[in-house]
């Protein structure tokens, strides 16, 4: 595909790393000539120099025959601007922007049609953290929780802990201990590298285990894997932004929300928005306020202010003061690695959600959702499978029948309603929403391919 990014900084940055690794032909357009060089001598794609949202600049950007624009610069504006010039000059298929302004993103003003910004897609990063982080919550002691299929299959990563009941058994043994439940392990990491799961695969101890099930059985199925931890009724927020508004939002119903806020006017008008939760103007980094407002009895500290190392040193400090478990937001992708599986349990990457986001719309064949995992390392998709056994490599035969790529699993199959965890015997049919899990990015094509059919039988 030819694809245009509009802004160099830290989600223009990822994107392009993604999709230039693909053999796409990319162009990314930024006003800062360093940001952009850097790309350039990281990266084989294109830059231009100049202001995101000119029509000169949109063409010299290639944008009379681009594929796609992806707009994420630090202006809402721009980005909508960028993306109805490229409709109305260029005819560009698919028009993506990063919109972060709540007050444009209002239910019934309905800007983003073909009458207003139009577009094929908008990104609201804050809502994504958000959402990504309230399931965090839901599952205590996940890594990782992503949905498929509307949300009726669920990925789970997690670390199976000493004492586990299905630890140092092989995974075979999983249906005698749930009876009448079903769950695929789709792939199993020990010591940071892949294994791919068999029946007779022992579990250890300290693996990261992602498993695929039905939504209502996953917690039974996690509680296999570790001991059960308490669930969540207590929560501290540090910052209250776009992100720690919404997320007191979604969760001052379901438990006792405290949130820090640095600066004294966000923090008043943060008490006028919220109904139950308590808001604090002060440091989060602040030894003795924490230790005034009970951070010891805390289930969670989530850190989401827009500063990478406030938010690693107030969690690192919360959970030395014994906070249950600290959640950190972190924009570098460097410093996750570092923090991450130590003093801070989880650390939280927008880039990532704002990727997993767009990747779908890269995905060629018909993909519905695509997840990034494991800092883009790995994905998980969901592809819808068409055609008959005639013009399809799986539609019509039994997964056993499927050459698969190397590293990839097939975790769920979903028809209709219905859920169907993958197991040898089971037959893809058309219409069916197919959830696979790939270890290894660079096999994401060939799985494409499996699910491409002639263009004639579209």
């Amino acid at each position: 595909m030819k694809i245009i990014i509009l802004g160099a900084g830290q989600v223009g940055a990822s994107l392009a790393d993604n999709l230039a690794g693909e053999q796409n032909d990319v162009t990314v357009v930024d006003t800062d000539d360093a940001l952009l060089n850097e790309l350039r001598d990281r990266l084989d794609l294109r830059i231009v120099h100049g202001h995101a949202s000119f029509p000169q600049v949109l063409r010299d950007a290639g944008g009379n025959d681009a594929d796609m624009l992806i707009a994420v610069t630090e202006s809402d504006e721009v980005n909508m601007v960028a993306c109805r010039i490229a409709a109305n000059l260029f005819n560009t298929p698919t028009k993506i922007a990063r919109v972060r302004a709540d007050e444009y993103l209002r239910k019934g003003d309905d800007l983003f049609s073909h009458g207003g910004f139009p577009m094929e897609m908008h990104i609201s990063p804050a809502q994504l953290v958000t959402d990504s982080i309230r399931r965090l919550i839901e599952y205590p002691g996940a890594l990782q929780v992503v949905d498929f299929a509307e949300g009726r299959v669920r990925l789970i990563g997690l670390r199976a802990y000493y004492g586990g009941p299905l630890v140092g058994r092989q995974l075979k043994q999983l249906p005698e201990h749930l009876p009448g439940i079903d769950a695929r392990v789709a792939a199993i990491y020990r010591r940071g590298r892949p294994l791919l799961p068999e029946g007779d695969t022992i579990i250890e101890a300290e693996d990261e285990v992602f498993f695929i099930s039905d939504v209502t059985v996953a917690p039974k199925i996690m509680a296999e894997l570790r001991r059960v931890d308490r669930p969540v009724r207590r929560i501290m927020l540090a910052g209250g932004g776009n992100i720690g508004l919404k997320l007191a939002q979604a969760m001052e119903g379901h438990a006792q929300v405290k949130i820090i806020e640095r600066d004294r006017a966000r923090a008043r008008m943060l008490s006028e928005r919220l109904d139950r939760a308590i808001v604090l103007c002060g440091d989060a980094a602040d030894e003795d306020m924490l230790t005034e407002e009970n951070i010891e009895d805390m289930d969670v500290f989530c850190a989401i202010t827009n500063d990478d190392e406030a938010n690693i040193l107030s969690a690192m400090l919360a959970k030395r003061l014994g906070a249950h478990k600290a959640l950190s937001l972190i924009n570098r992708l460097s410093y996750i690695d570092l923090v991450e599986g130590g003093i801070i349990d989880i650390a939280i990457s927008p880039q990532q959600a704002t990727v997993s986001a767009v990747l779908a719309h890269v995905r060629r064949g018909d993909v519905a959702r695509v997840h990034s995992l494991r800092r883009g390392a790995a994905e998980a998709i969901e592809a819808v499978a068409h055609g008959d056994r005639d013009n399809s490599r799986v539609v019509g035969r039994r997964l056993d029948e499927i050459d698969l790529p190397p590293g990839t699993t097939i975790g769920a199959v979903v028809r209709g309603n219905e859920v169907i965890i993958a197991h040898r015997d089971v037959v893809i049919e058309g219409g069916d929403h197919v959830v696979l899990f790939i270890v290894d990015r660079k096999h994401t094509r060939a799985v494409e391919e499996l699910f491409n059919v002639p263009p004639t039988f579209l």
